[in-house]
């Protein structure tokens, strides 16, 4: 009974259960927001008045990552990962009565609320798993580097896995729309994710549950390592989405004269290849003959690379205003999107497993939540400066151009926060890349 009992709460079963509900979350959150674009542009929606559905769903990601890291390691992360997976149940059951003969003003107030329900148990969610890892696996006095190597390999699994499963959502979002219409699709989501919260009921109550109750002013990190980080955190997200968000679709739908399902079709791509290259991370440094878990040079030197891409995009893209080269320079954007992918994958999976090597498993949730309370104000920065800096730029390509200039702005503010970062206290060795 002991025996069984043990293997029931054993660090990878819980790993694994944790795992999964994210996935099935994951699943879900990729294909909502697909519909909620596709759905409401076959309405006659803009792109700009699509991109306000998901303003809310952003904003709340501040401040739900901030309190729920406080909530988990006051109650544990088991109550975190439920409270998101039921809160994105209410949100997509929210969506079940939304039609067409609603006034458009009712629509997008409405389905705004549903977003910012989402947005809380998006991050609720990621918070949950991302700070779960770090109790689940064990590091032994004397044996460090083999447990930051550990915490490496299940970071880069969990969070490409994620954004992998997030692109295919994408497309199981648009499939679902043409099957099973706008209604029947987050009908069976919902009843989906309710299969997945069920596995999570085998979950300890205790786990990430601080033993002394941390005061509410414990929600602000002390840490100089997790301060650093998450102010570059937050530039380097605000460089990914000033252009992904809403200059990239409406150039490749106005400009480059796409449909709708190939914008979303390159977009659900693009997303599954950066998550592939984040899972396979660890594997690839060690190609590169590093054996040891990462550290603050590989933020540097990563951040350094990225800086040139978006730049060296934008100049393609001031090139192609001459006549007769548009195609040259949509070709341009294509392929540098496609090695910024590849490099902010990196980049990415290195912080994400840094968040965790500057932080001890007692207070991981409370750090976690700090740390992408920033990651979300660098996304809601970025969603916001995507849509003004096209627009006051006029739009097409030198709307694009100017995006991907302040993305490169964004990665050099990123890069020069990382040049603060301390050594992880748990780390003997540490690669430049």
């Amino acid at each position: 009974m002991d025996q069984s009992l043990s293997a029931a709460n054993s660090p990878l079963r819980q790993y694994m259960v944790v795992t999964m509900a994210y996935w099935a979350f994951t699943l879900s959150d990729g294909a909502l927001r697909m519909l909620v674009i596709f759905h409401f542009h076959g309405l006659g929606y803009s792109t700009l008045d699509i991109a306000l559905l998901f303003i809310f769903y952003e904003f709340f990601g501040v401040v739900t990552n901030l309190a729920g890291g406080w909530i988990g390691a006051r109650y544990g992360l088991r109550l975190t990962l439920w409270s998101g997976l039921l809160l994105q149940i209410v949100a997509l059951l929210m969506l079940v009565p939304v039609g067409e003969t609603w006034p458009k003003l009712l629509s997008v107030v409405y389905v705004m609320g549903a977003q910012a329900l989402s947005g809380i148990a998006k991050d609720l969610s990621k918070m949950s798993a991302k700070s779960a890892i770090k109790t689940v696996v064990p590091v032994t006095e004397g044996q460090e580097q083999q447990g930051a190597r550990t915490l490496f390999r299940w970071v880069a699994i969990l969070t490409g896995s994620k954004n992998a499963l997030k692109g295919v959502g994408f497309f199981l979002g648009g499939a679902a729309l043409f099957w099973l219409g706008f209604a029947g699709s987050v009908t069976a989501m919902a009843v989906g994710l309710l299969l997945a919260w069920l596995l999570t009921l085998s979950l300890p109550a205790a786990m990430g549950k601080m033993k002394q109750k941390p005061a509410f002013t414990a929600m602000l990190s002390k840490s100089r390592g997790i301060n650093v980080l998450s102010l570059a955190r937050f530039f380097l997200f605000g460089a990914r989405d000033v252009w992904f968000v809403v200059a990239l679709p409406v150039f490749l739908e106005m400009t480059m004269d796409w449909n709708f399902w190939q914008v979303g079709g390159f977009m659900g791509l693009w997303v599954m290849g950066y998550g592939l290259v984040q899972a396979m991370a660890p594997s690839l440094r060690r190609l590169w003959g590093h054996s040891h878990a990462p550290g603050a040079g590989a933020v540097q030197f990563w951040s350094a690379v990225l800086m040139a891409i978006p730049a060296l995009m934008a100049v393609a893209l001031w090139q192609s205003t001459l006549p007769g080269t548009l195609v040259q320079g949509g070709t341009a954007v294509f392929l540098g999107l496609t090695i910024f992918g590849l490099v902010f994958a990196m980049n990415s999976s290195i912080h994400s497993y840094m968040v965790l090597a500057y932080t001890e498993a007692e207070n991981v949730s409370l750090n976690v939540g700090f740390y992408y309370m920033a990651n979300a104000a660098g996304r809601l920065l970025g969603t916001v400066l995507s849509g003004l800096v096209f627009q006051l730029a006029g739009g097409g390509t030198g709307g694009m151009a100017a995006c991907l200039w302040g993305s490169a702005l964004l990665v050099a503010c990123s890069y020069g926060a990382s040049l603060w970062l301390p050594r992880p206290q748990h780390s003997c060795q540490h690669s430049v890349v």
